[in-house]
């Protein structure tokens, strides 16, 4: 039996014609596993990517590490983020090292450009290659640092599956998620750690109880209301200048907090409604995010009218040639229907 496509979520109009169509699954949740809303499969399985990156931070609060080594929110926010290798982000992953003992050499994240171009320019310009500081996951890779110095376990590897600290972190998800941890299927992130795949249904619920802590026992009440409090007020740390996960964060003033993951993911915390989003594009493209994110949240009631208009540059963002002209548009092509 051939599966049925997704619906069409998001289209691309170049001129007068519609040039590209976007497919993809969605789901609404609130902390008790009420579905409020979906669109296509719910319980379709993919991976977490870098989603999963606001709780994988849990362990390091839960643990006592956070308060032995005296972490900021500033950077309790950029583990949960991917950042974008701008110099803020830079040296707040430098000072997380700092306070384990530790430097750069220790990230197991590998090396990639900045992100924000204007800082990859910059490296280009001074003759300098980046490091693994200004990997989006260095953040992340602190974090798991963090862990493994607190816990006295070996820092040798920690990324891979079957050390300890990936292990409790799976095991994390799978307690926040509500899904059982033998069914998680593990693969390979693009920075080397562990990555979760699990339902739609189960991304959002695990949302929607970041936005409800109280649905947790201590310590991990707690936890859930530091790493949320510390990103709501550090925006730019969990994606950068100009990044769709950031201006949503600001918009509305923490009152949602999203967190794209590579490969078509976005799962989002409406904190104010104790509600969890989950959403996968078929195709991995991640144009689709904002127009898809906006206007789910908007056609829930989660948006107002005045935030929607803050963020229209994501909502219908233009196509732009190599000569600064506008040629079309992408928009979302679905109705919420409660």
């Amino acid at each position: 039996m051939i599966a049925a496509l997704p619906p069409v979520v998001c289209r691309v109009v170049r001129g007068p014609l519609v040039e590209c169509l976007h497919r993809g699954d969605m789901v609404f949740v609130d902390s008790m596993g009420r579905v409020q809303w979906s669109l296509g499969d719910p319980q379709k399985k993919t991976f977490m990517r870098s989603s999963a990156k606001p709780i994988q931070v849990l362990p390091v609060i839960e643990s006592g590490a956070a308060a032995r080594f005296g972490f900021s929110d500033r950077e309790i926010a950029v583990m949960c983020g991917s950042h974008s290798g701008q110099d803020q982000h830079v040296e707040t992953v430098k000072g997380v090292l700092e306070k384990l003992g530790l430097d750069e050499t220790a990230l197991g994240c590998g090396t990639h450009p900045p992100l924000y171009r204007p800082q990859a320019a910059s490296l280009v310009k001074m003759g300098r290659r980046p490091s693994p500081l200004h990997n989006n996951c260095s953040g992340k890779h602190s974090g798991m640092l963090a862990l493994a110095v607190h816990l006295g376990l070996p820092l040798d590897r920690y990324w891979e599956a079957g050390h300890p600290v990936q292990d409790i972190v799976k095991r994390v998800v799978a307690e926040t998620a509500a899904y059982p941890e033998k069914d998680i299927m593990v693969g390979v992130d693009g920075c080397g750690v562990s990555v979760f795949a699990l339902p739609l249904f189960n991304m959002a619920l695990a949302y929607a109880r970041l936005a409800s802590p109280g649905v947790f026992a201590e310590p991990r009440r707690s936890a859930v209301e530091i790493v949320m409090g510390a990103v709501a007020a550090n925006p730019l740390m969990i994606a950068g200048t100009g990044r769709f996960c950031t201006a949503i964060a600001e918009v509305t003033r923490g009152r949602i907090i999203g967190k794209e993951g590579a490969d078509g993911v976005y799962c989002a915390a409406v904190r104010d409604r104790g509600v969890g989003f989950a959403f996968k594009v078929e195709d991995g493209h991640s144009r689709v995010m904002g127009p898809v994110v906006t206007n789910a949240l908007l056609q829930m009631g989660m948006l107002d009218e005045g935030e929607a208009d803050a963020l229209r540059d994501w909502r219908r963002p233009a196509l732009v040639n190599h000569r600064g002209e506008d040629v079309g548009f992408a928009e979302a092509a679905f109705q919420v229907h409660k």
